[in-house]
């Protein structure tokens, strides 16, 4: 036991011999930056992590979420710069299975893929069963404000190539028309294996995506958007092709539509059965308001609607985790909420936009074998990649480190921890705080990659619990863990 949880230890004692509440001393512990570790709360997903313009898909029981790199352009400019864009040339990747914990699969390096890139944006994801049997992944993605390109995989973690050695659509590709913008993709794949795209800012545009679905099988055609601005995003629900964009700053004492007339910047969506006939898209109302109008600082919007283990989801950023960085440089981050869907009739409800976020699906099992990088909050730790593409190790970047997760359940009474892990140091397991009760202690000593094993020495019981893993040892190097 470290001094300072020597101190907590007495001063937690003494405390409660004189009848004050033990949380009074909380403040012993550090000052943790992350948000989620004060409230407990689910958004932003990533508490480490700047990131926008969020994109799914599913596979495999997990669903996995792709982001723009707003990291990568505060780690040029720093706490004092502004989000500009242009630096960031790599997206973001993580995924979840339970919607609360997220595991952190790095980054795509788009400049290293495809050179040719002015900056990469706003993904778009999908997938599709082949002839040859094999899943692929299809991620679009805004080459700057110039166009889309698209980057392809057999995993959708990577390793991504690039099919193409410029962008798919661009601001010359022939048939735009006043489309001077053709960036923010929205993909879907329809239930026959068709992929269709839309792009644009300020005016937006469909097309049907070749067998390839990296080229162009169709003439480009106009969705009469109103109050268009950016954000282009494509779903299949019901045998409807369903469009959401992003409407525009501007005022609405023009506005023409026999809907409800929505709020600035916020998010919209039309419906379509026929989507390369122009005169077919129906508009319907906005779903999502801009975060200003939420309770947060006003944004940029960009969402994503996603059905995942028979709920919808809305993902989309605000500016909730500047603080935590001292910084109002307009550095993003991703957070999810459930939204009501009527299926039957097509029809988006207005969303929330919570601290909270989700509820937990189902319980995490500790007896499976779990990432390291499988986090709901972090403190003092930082993420490096491993040779495997999408794997990540955690590493203590702070003299106290910590990971944690939340909603684990035992079924059973564990006997043994077990970590992989490499470097010198020690992993402490511990019960529902960064000071609760030691469930296990695992000294690591190892030059590589090595199973260590910790007897149990706590009670798990069998409620529900958020377990920390506090590491000491600067070169200590997290892998993965599991109870027996």
């Amino acid at each position: 036991m470290t001094v300072n949880r020597i101190v907590f230890s007495l001063i937690a004692a003494l405390l409660l011999s004189v009848g004050v509440a033990l949380d009074c001393a909380a403040s012993v512990e550090p000052d943790f930056r992350s948000p989620k570790l004060k409230n407990g709360h689910g958004n932003p997903i990533l508490d480490f992590h700047f990131s926008a313009d969020p994109t799914a898909v599913e596979y495999d029981g997990r669903l996995y979420v792709y982001a723009t790199n707003d990291h990568q352009q505060y780690d040029r400019v720093g706490q004092n710069g502004k989000n500009t864009y242009e630096r960031i040339k790599s997206l973001v990747m993580f995924s979840t299975g339970d919607m609360v914990n997220w595991t952190y699969h790095g980054l795509i390096d788009v400049a290293d893929i495809a050179p040719w890139i002015i900056a990469s944006w706003a993904p778009s994801v999908v997938k599709r069963e082949e002839g040859d049997g094999k899943t692929r992944f299809y991620l679009y993605f805004s080459n700057s404000g110039f166009g889309t390109g698209v980057l392809t995989s057999e995993s959708p973690v990577g390793p991504w190539t690039s099919p193409l050695d410029k962008s798919l659509v661009d601001a010359n590709t022939p048939g735009l028309g006043n489309c001077k913008v053709p960036f923010d993709p929205g993909a879907v794949v329809d239930p026959d294996g068709v992929g269709w795209l839309t792009v644009g800012a300020g005016s937006s545009r469909i097309m049907r995506l070749g067998d390839d679905m990296t080229s162009i099988g169709s003439e480009i055609k106009e969705i009469r958007a109103p109050k268009h601005f950016e954000a282009n995003e494509l779903n299949y629900i019901n045998g409807t092709y369903v469009y959401t964009y992003n409407n525009d700053w501007q005022e609405r004492n023009d506005w023409a539509e026999n809907a409800e007339v929505p709020t600035r910047c916020s998010m919209s969506y039309m419906v379509s059965k026929t989507p390369l006939e122009p005169d077919s898209w129906k508009y319907c109302h906005h779903y999502l308001k801009n975060p200003g109008d939420c309770g947060f600082d006003a944004s940029n919007n960009h969402t994503h609607l996603h059905k995942f283990k028979g709920r919808w989801y809305i993902f989309y950023h605000n500016l909730s985790l500047q603080s935590s960085f001292n910084t109002n440089g307009g550095f993003r981050n991703v957070c999810v909420d459930e939204i009501a869907v009527d299926e039957d009739n097509i029809d988006i409800k207005l969303a929330e936009q919570t601290v909270k976020g989700p509820a937990q699906i189902e319980p995490m099992n500790p007896f499976d074998v779990i990432q390291a990088e499988t986090t709901f909050a972090t403190h003092g730790v930082k993420f490096e990649e491993t040779p495997c593409a999408g794997d990540m190790v955690v590493v203590p970047d702070k003299e106290f480190a910590l990971t944690m997760v939340k909603g684990v359940r035992f079924t059973k009474e564990p006997v043994r921890c077990q970590v992989m892990a490499s470097g010198k140091g020690r992993i402490e397991v511990r019960k529902d705080s960064a000071y609760g009760e030691l469930l296990a202690a695992v000294d690591v000593d190892a030059v590589s990659s090595t199973l260590h094993i910790s007897d149990v020495t706590g009670s798990a019981g069998d409620e529900l619990c958020d377990l920390y893993f506090v590491l000491t040892g600067r070169d200590l190097c997290f892998d993965r863990w599991q109870f027996r």
